[in-house]
């Protein structure tokens, strides 16, 4: 029986869809924190999110150190916060690749799937937590001005949710 809900896998996918990259935040052997841009492939129904990524680059080696990641995501714009933490793991699937593969992944890997160095990252979704403050700007201005003026927290400004898989 799965752990997951299939509904908050969809839910943590349509929050993402529209924005292109995610911070990829990762422990190298020091214990130092450090973030890169990846671009999700996709959210699979099991709920592992799928990246593409080199076994030159110097992350891909702390991950079988320190797999804990984190994915963060943010569309201000929409008023859209989402971060997500899992576990890592370097994946060699060409089947998979294949798959997950588009023109502009070429861009990285000029050999195409064939290139020796292209790996998969899936990254099994633990928890993601999101703030969504889709509420007008209008209703927004009006809640910040409130707040302003009585000193007390603003309400009604947006949904905040965990989400453990």
């Amino acid at each position: 029986m799965p752990l997951y809900s299939q509904d908050q896998i969809n839910t943590i996918a349509a929050k993402i869809k529209h924005i292109r990259f995610g911070m990829f935040t990762t422990m190298d052997h020091a214990n130092v924190l450090s973030s890169r841009p990846l671009t999700v492939q996709q959210i699979d129904g099991e709920g592992n999110m799928w990246f593409f990524s080199s076994d030159e680059a110097d992350y891909t080696q702390e991950l079988t150190l320190h797999p804990e990641v984190n994915v963060s995501f943010s569309s201000p714009d929409e008023h859209l916060y989402l971060s997500v933490t899992g576990q890592a793991f370097l994946v060699r699937d060409r089947a998979k690749a294949r798959e997950l593969w588009n023109p502009l992944v070429r861009a990285w890997y000029p050999g195409g799937l064939d290139d020796p160095h292209l790996t998969l990252i899936r990254v099994r979704i633990q928890t993601a937590e999101y703030w969504d403050a889709s509420t007008s700007k209008m209703k927004q201005l009006v809640q910040l001005a409130r707040t302003a003026v009585t000193g007390r927290a603003p309400v009604g400004m947006g949904k905040h949710t965990t989400i453990c898989l």
